[in-house]
């Protein structure tokens, strides 16, 4: 299972559809993961997620998806159905909580280094070539030619290709480009920028005028928007050094424009869900 099936919604550079299953793992990551073994009610979820546009019988029917792919647990309580991660969403949740609150969008303190991976798969092998290249792009990776892709710095890709069961058809390399090679060139090519840079443009026009309106009267569901539509802005962005990038590159103002308003949402948010949540100890 590949992360962009996880976490990433449907739509184009002018703005995020959410999936369901998007959405519910960010909530997950934002009310559950730092608290141990908990467990939800699914009525809770379900008005949550309302908040945000997804329907009772959508969130239900994606629950039960969840559990089949080995993302989230389920326990009954009485007549109540509760619902919790399973290590697999965990780390899924923890890789992304990395990206969004320690990494940040902005690159300034590449030391030169580079990561390559280099593969040959068979042509029938294409569901294979589709799960490597999508989580090689959620890794930070370019495709500079077809079956060789570059991203910035030392990225421990192993385990993913292990996961994938690759191995034995995948090569890694650590190197530093020689000065005949035009970095921002080699960058244009490998990575769609405009699309990237449309992202945050949209992100940062959108939540810009939040700031203004404060947590208003539904703070959970502003921050399940706010946090899920980030992680959709920074999905397809692998941080490239800051210094190979146009002067005008709007992850910055975009990333300020997150923080505020996770800023202005964080408590309310947390004193709304201790009030709204049903929970349980996972067994």
């Amino acid at each position: 299972m590949e992360e962009d099936d996880i976490l990433d919604g449907q739509g184009s550079s002018e703005g995020p559809q959410q999936r369901p299953q998007s959405l519910m793992l960010t909530f997950f990551g934002n009310h559950v993961l730092d608290e141990g073994d908990l467990c939800v009610y699914s009525g809770s979820i379900i008005d949550v997620l309302g908040r945000v546009g997804v329907g009772e019988q959508a969130v239900r029917s994606t629950l039960t998806r969840m559990v089949n792919r080995g993302l989230l647990r389920r326990q009954r309580e009485g007549r109540k159905m509760f619902f919790g991660l399973t290590p697999q969403a965990t780390r899924v949740l923890e890789d992304g909580r990395v990206r969004i609150w320690q990494q940040g969008a902005v690159n300034d303190d590449w030391d030169g280094s580079w990561t390559l991976l280099g593969f040959s798969l068979p042509d029938s092998w294409k569901r294979q070539r589709h799960d490597l290249r999508s989580r090689l792009t959620w890794s930070g990776f370019g495709a500079l030619f077809s079956g060789l892709w570059i991203a910035p710095g030392k990225v421990d890709v192993a385990a993913v290709v292990a996961e994938l069961g690759l191995a034995d058809h995948v090569k890694i390399f650590h190197a530093q480009a020689d000065d005949a090679t035009d970095i921002a060139q080699m960058i244009h090519g490998a990575w769609d920028l405009e699309s990237i840079a449309a992202r945050y443009v949209t992100f940062d026009k959108r939540w810009t005028a939040q700031l203004d309106a404060g947590a208003g009267d539904d703070p959970i569901g502003t921050r399940l928007r706010l946090v899920s539509e980030w992680l959709w802005t920074i999905r397809t962005d692998p941080r490239l050094p800051a210094r190979h990038l146009p002067p005008d590159w709007p992850a910055r103002p975009a990333q300020e424009t997150f923080r505020r308003v996770a800023e202005h949402t964080e408590r309310p948010a947390r004193l709304m869900a201790r009030d709204l949540l049903e929970t349980t100890q996972l067994r």
